[in-house]
């Protein structure tokens, strides 16, 4: 069969990335915009592969209870599959059934990839926001649907000056008229811009509320996810078109501010720096309330960005908790140590973590050993994960505990696995739906080494 050739296809199951898994004559078919349970009219994409096709729905045949009217009206099943935009490929699911097939893609993660222990570790379902923060609020009703969380918005202009995001899978710019995940002011600011050189256009509303404007005409790729919330009872003051990236915006956890780049990485929902924070402080503390922090050993925050780990890390174990924050982007460093400057034993050194993991192995004296085998190591990496040389040089410090928080489930238990190899287990696994409406998941997992453990 060639792309462009119609089958009607049974849904059987959910494939990590937001695709779903159909079969025609044994061979598998990757399909988006659908349900397990479901019969639909699919239009092939790429054949080229003899182990599976891909293909796009056109039309459902056979819908599933959990299927409901998407949260983004142009990314229906309804709209031709060229003209549906990115980035909600879990709105046409309700919201219990979404967290229900995101645990089975992490379990299968777990499974095949790790090869872990799966039915014991990922026991918890998967949490939402205002579970984790007991919240509810003026905002409840949008927390509920899974939309209005987004604080920052990447949309694109093409060459013909339009102005969207990309369409599905593509890089075609398609006009919308409406952005239902982002915020209601980030909203009016985006649906306003017009025309401008071809790239991108990113907007970015930090606590102030007031929406910044960056224009990159050149295509660059700032490391992904972030967030935070407007104080409530203040009124989102006008856009800011044309802010410098380098603009030093002011973010809140609680009653704690982080300074951070307008350009730079910080959580896209709003409530996702609160929400980690509180999923760390509650993985290092013990069931008696007793601090996992030990003040007097050396604590590590890899891929540490403006340093909002070393902040949780030198909360829980006191003033002079020595922890060091390591970053690559010497822009988020220099923020780091502004926002730890409280913290007497808190420092932020600007490395790749893999140079710097494998140099304080090689280097580290037999105190700072002693130190390290006391401490935490938290590591927040990129969507690719840590890696297996990163995983064995941390472990080979035999730091007391490893937290390790993931926005992917696939590389999480790749490197869940290598720590295992390596003497760790995982002992807790905490799954946070941080991207409603999308197939994106976080996690915060907690491992002990194994003559460490009780």
């Amino acid at each position: 069969m060639q792309p462009g050739d119609l089958l009607d296809l049974d849904v059987s199951g959910v494939a990590h990335g937001g695709v779903f898994v159909a079969r025609h004559e044994g061979r598998v078919v990757f399909v988006p915009d659908t349900l397990p349970g479901e019969r639909v009219r699919v239009r092939l994409t790429d054949t080229r592969k003899s182990s599976f096709w891909r293909g796009e729905v056109l039309e459902v045949l056979e819908a599933v209870p959990e299927r409901r009217p998407h949260v983004w009206a142009q990314a229906d099943v309804d709209v031709a599959p060229e003209n549906r935009p990115g980035g909600a490929d879990f709105g046409h699911i309700i919201s219990v059934h979404q967290r229900e097939l995101k645990h089975r893609v992490l379990v299968d993660a777990l499974e095949r990839i790790g090869r872990l222990d799966a039915a014991s570790l990922a026991a918890e379902p998967v949490r939402t926001v205002a579970e984790i923060l007991g919240e509810g609020g003026d905002d409840a009703d949008a927390d509920a649907d899974g939309i209005r969380w987004r604080t920052r918005v990447s949309l694109h202009v093409d060459d013909a000056g339009r102005v969207g995001p990309y369409a599905a899978r593509s890089h075609r710019v398609i006009e919308v008229a409406e952005l239902p995940l982002a915020t209601a002011a980030i909203e009016r600011a985006a649906l306003a811009l017009r025309g401008g050189a071809a790239g991108r256009i990113d907007l970015v509303q930090p606590a102030d509320g007031r929406v910044r404007i960056l224009h990159r005409p050149e295509q660059t790729s700032p490391r992904g996810r972030g967030r935070s919330r407007r104080p409530s009872g203040s009124a989102p003051e006008a856009p800011r078109r044309g802010a410098p990236e380098n603009e030093t915006i002011r973010e809140r956890v609680g009653e704690r501010e982080f300074r951070v780049d307008a350009g730079g990485f910080w959580q896209v929902h709003r409530h996702a720096a609160s929400t980690l924070t509180r999923a760390v402080t509650t993985a290092l503390t013990a069931p008696d309330g007793a601090p996992g922090v030990d003040p007097d050993a050396w604590h590590l925050d890899l891929y540490g960005g403006v340093g909002l780990f070393a902040a949780a890390l030198a909360e829980i174990g006191g003033p002079a908790t020595r922890v060091t924050s390591v970053e690559s982007d010497a822009r988020a460093t220099e923020h780091a140590g502004e926002n730890l400057v409280e913290w007497i034993g808190a420092r932020a050194e600007t490395d790749r973590v893999d140079r710097w993991i494998r140099r304080l192995r090689a280097e580290a004296s037999p105190a700072e050993r002693e130190r390290l085998q006391r401490g935490v190591v938290l590591l927040d990496p990129p969507r690719a994960g840590a890696g297996t040389d990163v995983v064995a040089d941390i472990a080979a410090l035999a730091p007391r505990t490893v937290v390790y928080v993931a926005c992917d489930p696939v590389a999480l238990a790749r490197d869940l696995g290598a720590f295992r190899d390596a003497g760790y287990e995982a002992t807790s696994l905490t799954p946070i739906d941080l991207f409603p409406n999308s197939h994106h998941l976080e996690a915060v997992a907690t491992l002990s080494r194994g003559d460490a453990r009780g």
